[in-house]
C-alpha cells in the first residue's frame, strides 16, 4: 500500500509511525513495571515466609533440646548428665560446621583470571595513544580541545 493510496503523505505516516512506536515503548516500559512490581511482592512475601520459618526453627531448638535431654533421662541416666550429654552433641556439631566451614573458605581464592584480564587490558589501553587532531589555524591546541569539549557536551 502506497502513500498515496490513503491519500497521506509521507511526512504524516512518518510521524503516525512516530506516535506508534513512542506509545508500543511506553506501554513496553509500564507492563516491565507491573512485572517488576509482581515479582518485588512475591519476593517480599517470599522473604517474610523465609524469615518466619527461622524464628520458628531458632525457637523448637530449645524445646527439642529439652526433649532431648529428658528423653535421655527416662532411659536412666541422670538429668544432669543428660543435659551435658544433649550440649555436647551440639559441640561436636558446632566443631565439624568450623571445620567445614574452614576447609571450604581456605579454597576461595582470588580471581586469577580476571586479575589477569584487567592487567592486561590496562596495559594495553596504556600503550594506545589518541588520535592527532588537526588544530585549526590561528587557534592554541587548548582552544581548540575546549571549543570540542563545548560542542560534544
Amino acid at each position: 500500500m502506497s502513500a498515496a493510496d490513503d491519500g497521506r503523505s509521507i511526512g504524516q505516516l512518518v510521524a503516525a509511525a512516530t506516535t506508534e512506536l513512542s506509545a508500543l515503548v511506553h506501554e513496553e516500559i509500564a507492563l516491565a513495571k507491573a512485572e517488576l512490581r509482581q515479582d518485588v511482592k512475591r519476593g517480599v512475601i517470599g522473604s517474610g515466609a523465609a524469615i518466619a520459618a527461622g524464628v520458628l526453627l531458632l525457637f523448637s531448638l530449645p524445646v527439642f533440646s529439652f526433649a532431648a535431654a529428658y528423653g535421655i533421662h527416662n532411659l536412666g541416666l541422670g538429668l544432669a548428665w543428660s543435659f551435658t550429654i544433649v550440649g555436647g552433641v551440639y559441640l561436636v556439631i558446632a566443631a565439624v560446621l568450623l571445620l567445614l566451614a574452614k576447609v571450604k573458605l581456605s579454597k576461595v581464592k582470588p580471581p586469577r583470571r580476571s586479575i589477569a584480564s584487567a592487567k592486561e587490558s590496562a596495559a594495553l589501553l596504556s600503550s594506545v595513544k589518541p588520535h592527532p587532531r588537526a588544530v585549526p589555524r590561528g587557534r592554541t591546541e587548548s582552544q581548540a580541545i575546549e571549543n570540542m569539549s563545548r560542542s560534544s557536551a
